[in-house]
């Protein structure tokens, strides 16, 4: 600095402080002094290293616009630098007070801070909410929402006590990255929750339930998928600071079950998962549980309190039972587990993959055996269409005469279901209708083509399965696929007979995109053996009893099997393709290529 320089008030404003003295050797950036006009305060900084030659003013004075506040001069050799040590040295050494309180109270939420909670956790072989969220989300994408929240119990409890006991209001929520490295950042962002069972045994308090619906709200606007740890006891009597009465008017509800058919929603539960938590779950595309999950509409406490009996927690919808009837679609053993299925199944509706690998393709030519009355495994059929490590199977305990699974092939996502012959020799029963109708209705909504493969006799019939309203049950099938938007492809492996396998083709083997059949197939309006009897009825009865009309009803029956082989269909073009088992998946490949997705039309996907 060669000259002096005049420090003027850019304002006319009030002196409330001044920051140095003559003669003081100040820095770049130094404040001198701070003035107040209209209420707000204005700082005034040194522009570069000087010597403050003259103050003009004091405290409190008033002083006018241009109005001369400070002489600066040349900086001392050493003075300034000197100064500006001393500055860095305090602002490297404080904090200020408000920065420490924030830092303070988001250090009681997390989880190095409430060991004891955590070696809880632990003791009983299960991780925090903290602690799944960081398994789950990419490394440091997680962005948390509503952190410093604590229970509404102002009335009942000591704010400190609320502080580190109660972070969070018990549920942790936030938006990360799920799957980014290969699906990309765009698609990969995804709403999580977690209810934190280490606070108040993970129930649903008034400010959590705020959370909730900022979040469900987010994800609704934004189209963002929505990952939820359920684990937790429901609703919470405890929180004091409300005027309302029963809380029956909020929103979480209906805001989570909302989302469903909009974006891909998915519950995830290890522990114990009971009544207003358990609701939420239930709304979820898909439920991946534990075994030693327990869930239930509602716990111990509400059963007893009904009236109903004593029940211990593990005695309450434990996995054996929920998987059995269909509430879990995926069953593991442990959160790890848990977690690394949830990646898998968002990632299915994230895109295609260009990376993929498939088993040896001749290897479907022996999937079937020849004789054509014997069982075999339909899982390594399903298998050998997907690609290798692509397949998840949804909803393996319940409706098992029909699977269901997520899969790829060639990298593209889809949806695969197929008849199960080692179950009543793969006819349709109720649970099994409802079940496809329902995975259907799944892949709808979120664009997965579906490939259907077929090896049913019908549906299943007799006065024992009209009892369970087979006919309702069964005929969701029917109008669940006539409203489907996405492509459908369907492989006849061997059995193609009436209704049941219509339904397992979309309604009619016209209404795919594609219909094939392996060589193996055989079609008919019902079952041959059935078809024979009831049409050769006569015929048969006019035969003498024994070798001679045991002949003739196989006689007849190789002339239905021979009138119905994949080859005559596909010649009277009642199906399109008869394909070498070997060219399944490209056959697929090249089907999928060449179908579109329709447009999205707004539809909820059926709980059940």
């Amino acid at each position: 600095m060669t000259q002096n320089i005049s420090i003027q008030a850019p304002m006319a404003a009030t002196v409330v402080q001044l920051a140095v003295n003559m003669g003081d050797a100040v820095r770049a950036g130094q404040l001198l002094l701070v003035l107040e006009a209209m209420k707000m305060e204005h700082e005034i900084r040194a522009e570069a290293d000087a010597q403050v030659l003259h103050v003009a003013v004091q405290a409190g004075e008033m002083v006018s616009e241009d109005g001369l506040l400070l002489t600066l001069g040349a900086a001392v050799a050493g003075a300034a630098a000197a100064a500006a040590q001393t500055v860095q040295a305090q602002a490297t050494t404080e904090l200020r007070a408000d920065l420490q309180e924030v830092i303070t109270r988001h250090a009681y939420t997390l989880d190095a801070q409430r060991s004891e909670a955590v070696a809880k956790r632990h003791a009983l072989g299960l991780r925090s909410a903290r602690e799944n969220i960081a398994d789950l989300c990419d490394e440091g994408s997680f962005t948390e929402y509503g952190a410093l929240a604590f229970a509404a119990q102002r009335s009942r409890r000591a704010l400190d006590d609320l502080i580190k006991n109660t972070p969070a209001d018990g549920m942790v929520t936030g938006i990360g990255s799920v799957n980014s490295a290969r699906f990309g950042e765009e698609k990969s962002r995804c709403v999580v929750m977690s209810y934190d069972a280490t606070v108040l045994a993970g129930t649903q308090g008034m400010r959590n339930h705020q959370k909730t619906d900022r979040m469900l709200g987010i994800a609704l606007e934004q189209r963002l998928p929505v990952l939820l740890f359920a684990e937790g006891g429901g609703g919470r009597p405890g929180d004091t600071d409300s005027s309302t009465v029963a809380g029956l008017h909020l929103h979480t509800f209906a805001s989570y079950a909302r989302l469903s058919g909009q974006v891909p929603v998915v519950g995830i539960v290890a522990g114990r998962c009971f009544a207003g938590n358990a609701a939420l779950l239930g709304c979820s595309d898909v439920i991946i549980a534990t075994r030693n999950s327990n869930i239930g509409m509602g716990g111990p406490a509400m059963i007893e309190g009904g009236g109903l009996g004593v029940f211990t927690p593990e005695q309450v919808g434990p996995s054996s039972v929920q998987h059995g009837n269909g509430v879990i679609d995926v069953l593991v053993d442990d959160e790890a587990q848990a977690v690394a299925a949830a990646k898998q199944y968002l990632g299915y509706f994230q895109g295609r993959l260009s990376d993929w690998s498939a088993g040896d393709p001749n290897r479907l030519r022996e999937a079937l055996p020849e004789n054509r009355v014997r069982t075999y495994d339909i899982r390594q059929v399903m298998q050998g269409v997907a690609d290798t490590g692509s397949l998840l199977e949804l909803r393996a305990g319940f409706g098992v005469g029909i699977l269901t699974a997520l899969a790829r092939i060639e990298g593209r996502p889809v949806g695969l279901m197929a008849n199960n012959p080692a179950h009543l020799g793969g006819a349709i029963d109720a649970d099994a209708a409802d079940k496809a109708a329902r995975f259907m209705q799944l892949c709808n909504a979120h664009g997965l083509p579906l490939v259907s493969l077929i090896d049913t006799p019908g549906f299943m019939v007799g006065p024992e399965i009209e009892q369970k309203a087979q006919v309702r049950h069964v005929s969701r099938m029917f109008v669940t696929a006539a409203h489907l938007r996405v492509p459908f492809l369907a492989v006849v492996l061997r059995k193609g007979y009436g209704l049941g396998a219509m339904a397992m083709a979309g309604g009619g083997f016209h209404s795919p995109s594609l219909t094939a059949a392996w060589p193996s197939g055989e079609f008919g309006g019902m079952g041959l053996e059935g078809a024979v009897r009831l049409g050769y009825r006569k015929e048969l009865a006019a035969a003498p009893e024994g070798p001679e009309r045991d002949a003739l009803y196989d006689k007849l029956v190789a002339a239905q099997y021979e009138r119905g082989k994949a080859i005559n269909m596909a010649a009277m073009l009642e199906i399109d393709a008869v394909i070498d088992p070997a060219q399944t998946r490209h056959w697929l490949a090249r089907g999928l290529a060449s179908s579109r997705v329709g447009e999205k039309r707004s539809a909820p996907v059926d709980t059940w």
